[in-house]
């Protein structure tokens, strides 16, 4: 009897801050949705990123600075598995832990979030010298490269944190970049001033979408989140990943990327955009690569659903977004992309070569590979990412990111 009470518990690990909470508990939801006979339990605790708030992030000089925790809770066997922002998540994770799960991404790009007294549409609409709130060294990289005459200073905390410090009277702050998935998580889309767009502002490797990390022998874990693997949210990131992890970046460097997944005819084509600053934005390495894929059913479906509704990926649509009520909506996506997944992959696992099922079994930049992608489209999209890397490198990105990792360690020892 108590086997049997225990298999119906399933430990959840997060962060406490209350951005993290709500993803967490939307994960917990979901699964709630598809497993109601399973108990979610709710494991809350600080990391070392949010004990450590009085020193910038590439100062701290830790890969794992919101993870780590976590990971070490993974492998004490306190937690069953854990919800990260999957941008806080290094690509290379400790031995035997993987993401078993990304959720659907919600919109990935920044936003520019001005203090309300502040008239102002954009960045360019600012005066010089206003004062601009990051904790990014990729957004600090791109706003000095496109728009040198602002001031840009280092802001730390969570997003509440940082709001009152936009919103205090005494405020030096003009403005803030954030994650726009973070401002609509948390119901403040109504702050949000401008998308921006990646023409000004590529955003980080894996940013706006939910990744779940498990013990990678923990097949019951991994079968409970296989449907909730969403392909193009997948392709997308693993691409992200693959070229972040070629290039050897973190926070200690700034690399932004920007990827796309559209149709054409009856194929699809993957895009990624990725980019390499000099600290003060005065060197930029970019480039773009393509992919294109045979027509895909399950991606094919996927395409045809609706967007988060607070959340358009149309690079076009900066301006403010209405804001929609769906509060008595009780449709659950994820729980759609279970039945499509189903219906389309009903005798998938028969039809799978050897070679097939063992790939399956492979972990690429600490992705489970996704048994709702076909395994040469994820081969594909890890090349894509780790080709557009070796790109960037041959026109001497390495040298750039050096030099930039040079001068935090300059700095670190100063003070």
């Amino acid at each position: 009897m108590e086997n049997e009470r225990k298999s119906n518990i399933i430990r959840v690990g997060s962060r406490k801050s209350q951005l993290a909470l709500i993803q967490t508990n939307h994960v917990i939801d979901c699964l709630k949705n598809v497993h109601p006979e399973k108990e979610f339990r709710l494991v809350s605790m600080t990391t070392l990123g949010d004990r450590v708030l009085d020193v910038s992030l590439p100062k701290i000089g830790e890969k794992s600075l919101f993870t780590k925790d976590l990971e070490d809770a993974l492998n004490n066997n306190t937690v069953d598995f854990v919800v990260h922002s999957l941008k806080d998540l290094p690509t290379s994770l400790p031995d035997g832990l993987a993401i078993g799960a990304v959720f659907e991404r919600e919109d990935p790009r920044d936003a520019l979030v001005l203090r309300e007294d502040i008239k102002a549409a954009s960045l360019q609409d600012l005066p010089e010298g206003s004062v601009i709130g990051t904790s990014s060294l990729r957004r600090t990289a791109q706003l000095r490269g496109n728009y040198p005459q602002l001031k840009v200073i280092d802001v730390r905390g969570n997003l509440n944190t940082r709001l009152k410090k936009l919103d205090d009277p005494a405020t030096e702050y003009s403005a803030l970049l954030l994650a726009s998935a973070g401002m609509q998580r948390m119901g403040w889309a109504h702050r949000i001033t401008k998308f921006l767009p990646c023409s000004d502002m590529m955003y980080a490797v894996g940013q706006g979408a939910l990744a779940i990390e498990c013990r990678s022998d923990s097949e019951e874990i991994l079968k409970m989140l296989a449907p909730f693997n969403h392909p193009e949210t997948y392709c997308r990131i693993l691409a992200e990943r693959s070229f972040l992890k070629t290039l050897g970046g973190g926070c200690s460097a700034p690399v932004g990327v920007s990827t796309k997944l559209k149709k054409l005819d009856t194929n699809y084509q993957l895009t990624i955009t990725g980019g390499v600053w000099s600290l003060d934005g005065a060197t930029k390495i970019s480039d773009t690569l393509e992919q294109t894929f045979t027509q895909i059913n399950i991606l094919e479906q996927i395409k045809n659903k609706p967007k988060h509704k607070l959340s358009p990926t149309d690079d076009g649509s900066t301006k403010r977004i209405k804001v929609v009520d769906t509060s008595d909506n009780n449709d659950n996506p994820l729980t759609e992309l279970d039945e499509i997944i189903k219906s389309d992959n009903a005798n998938c696992e028969e039809l799978r070569s050897d070679d097939e099922v063992d790939a399956l079994k492979k972990i690429f930049c600490g992705l489970q590979a996704n048994r709702n992608v076909p395994v040469d489209v994820i081969k594909k999209c890890d090349d894509l990412g780790r080709d557009l890397a070796n790109l960037l490198i041959e026109k001497g990105a390495l040298n750039v990111m050096k030099v930039t990792q040079d001068l935090i360690r300059s700095s670190v020892v100063k003070s």
